[in-house]
């Protein structure tokens, strides 16, 4: 994993796995983002996190189409995407993934555009 220790960062969104992340970028960093929470791909929730409603494909889906709509599947699972370069802000890590809060080419904030869609729940990793 390429190390992020700027405060802000480019991301050029190319894969998806879940709801909340990981999003890897071109750049090289995999992010999670930040202030939200999704279920698992097994569609099990993380202890300490709320468990939303949707599944854990409702999510991901949501998220691929907030990043221009699937374009491929990697043999891994992850969902191919192509989107403009993001501006995003390093607020941490979590596992191998830098928790950031990033901003669309509309100017939306990404997370705040996950929590419009309803398939996730709003948490924060920090608490």
């Amino acid at each position: 994993m390429t190390l992020v220790t700027a405060l802000t960062f480019i991301c050029t969104p190319m894969a998806v796995w879940d709801g909340d992340g990981a999003l890897w970028c071109r750049e090289g960093p995999k992010i999670r983002l930040e202030g939200i929470a999704a279920r698992e791909m097994d569609g099990s929730c993380r202890p300490g996190q709320p468990c939303p409603a949707a599944s854990a494909e409702e999510a991901r889906d949501a998220l691929v189409d907030l990043l221009g709509g699937p374009k491929g599947k990697w043999k891994t699972g992850h969902i191919i995407v192509r989107y403009p370069s993001m501006q995003c802000q390093n607020l941490g890590q979590s596992y191998d993934r830098i928790v950031a809060r990033c901003k669309l080419k509309d100017g939306r904030d990404l997370s705040q555009a996950m929590l419009d869609t309803r398939t996730v729940l709003r948490w924060d990793f920090r608490n």
